[in-house]
């Protein structure tokens, strides 16, 4: 420490670009609050904490859904999102998984590739299992994501939909506070009830091998009732 320091003290230490108060000095209160770089690093943290949660939710589902797989098995996850569903199977399953959506790219370092609304890009018959994690509500046509994804499917291939079901009042206030914040960038959402979904799907070449409600407050920011249904080709298909 030199000389010059100790004759002229300064209020602030630094260290690097985070500045904290020397030993015995005042720091007003005001400067707190005006400090950018206390606001930037609020908002890292902020960032992080979100990510965090993300990638929290993301493993607490593939948990689940890598008990329903059999191991290895190779699975294509439909609008996989930000990827960190598809990332986390790929190491419980130990297996390939592919994730496609619609935009360019995704956070989670998978093996990403971008839909163009019509055709999946992977080959026929490809995929052990299939993954739809609430995702065909937003589809503008269901019909055209079934047949594509009837086609990734292997001969004895697993699907597995999860969706939100309207049943009561509160249910379709929440599909509907869902439905406006997701028009804009999908289309119109389409929330159907178990029956109006098992038509669907037997309609489109698949059998329910079972199906079971899942409680509403697994997502405490959206509670609503769901559903999973495990699904594969119809042999009539």
């Amino acid at each position: 420490m030199s000389a010059s320091y100790l004759s002229d003290p300064s209020p602030y230490i630094s260290y690097h670009d985070v500045t904290v108060p020397s030993p015995g000095s005042s720091f007003p209160v005001s400067e707190v609050r005006d400090t950018p770089g206390l606001l930037q690093g609020i908002a890292r943290r902020w960032r992080r904490e979100r990510r965090r949660r993300k990638v929290g939710r993301a493993y607490d589902m593939a948990l689940e859904i890598a008990r329903l797989i059999p191991r290895n098995s190779s699975v294509l996850d439909v609008g996989c999102g930000n990827g960190y569903i598809a990332h986390h199977l790929s190491a419980m399953l130990g297996a390939r998984v592919v994730g496609i959506d619609l935009d360019e790219t995704t956070e989670a370092p998978i093996d990403y590739r971008r839909f163009d609304n019509t055709h999946f890009p992977v080959e026929n018959q490809s995929f052990e299992a299939v993954l739809l994690g609430y995702v065909l509500h937003h589809a503008q046509d269901v019909r055209l994501i079934l047949n594509e994804m009837r086609r990734a499917l292997s001969k004895d291939g697993l699907a597995v939909v999860y969706e939100d079901i309207p049943k009561s009042w509160w249910d379709r206030a929440i599909c509907t506070i869902h439905n406006l914040k997701w028009r804009k960038r999908t289309g119109p959402c389409s929330f159907r009830l178990e029956a109006e979904w098992r038509r669907v799907f037997c309609s489109a070449g698949f059998e329910i091998i079972s199906e079971k409600t899942l409680s509403r407050w697994r997502n405490l920011a959206h509670p609503v009732s769901r559903r999973i249904f495990f699904l594969k080709r119809s042999s009539a298909a």
